[in-house]
């Protein structure tokens, strides 16, 4: 298959492909005689494990060990459940603090209920101190 092929059927673009290519996320694929990529099927396969990681969150880095973690054997799923808990707990700490974030928005913007005729702005005031 040639590039665009591929990068239909795995839903991104040409250049997605030549990206996860240079972060070895994708091995080099074979030249036609002519200088045209040339993949197999299996990297349509491999093209969309990486996407649906990225959805989930993962960085490229984390997901070139879970792709390295699919190509093992039982252990393999042990490290995965590791690295996907560590998501989690990472998660866990950004909702926690996008929450705190929050509850601090709603607060200065409770302070904003002043007369008109009073020009400081409690929230901005809050945001020079």
């Amino acid at each position: 298959m040639r590039t665009m092929e591929v990068a239909q059927q795995a839903g991104v673009n040409a250049q997605t492909l030549r990206y996860y290519e240079r972060r070895g996320l994708l091995p080099d694929p074979p030249r036609t005689v002519s200088g045209y990529r040339s993949y197999g099927p299996e990297v349509v396969r491999r093209v969309r494990f990486v996407k649906r990681a990225q959805e989930l969150g993962f960085s490229l880095a984390e997901i070139d060990v879970l792709l390295h973690l699919a190509e093992g054997g039982p252990e393999s799923c042990d490290a995965a459940r590791e690295l996907a808990e560590h998501k989690v707990a990472g998660l866990d700490a950004k909702i926690a603090s996008l929450q705190a974030m929050r509850e601090s928005l709603r607060t200065l913007i409770a302070t904003c209920a002043r007369p008109p005729a009073e020009r400081a702005c409690p929230l901005l005031d809050s945001l020079d101190s």
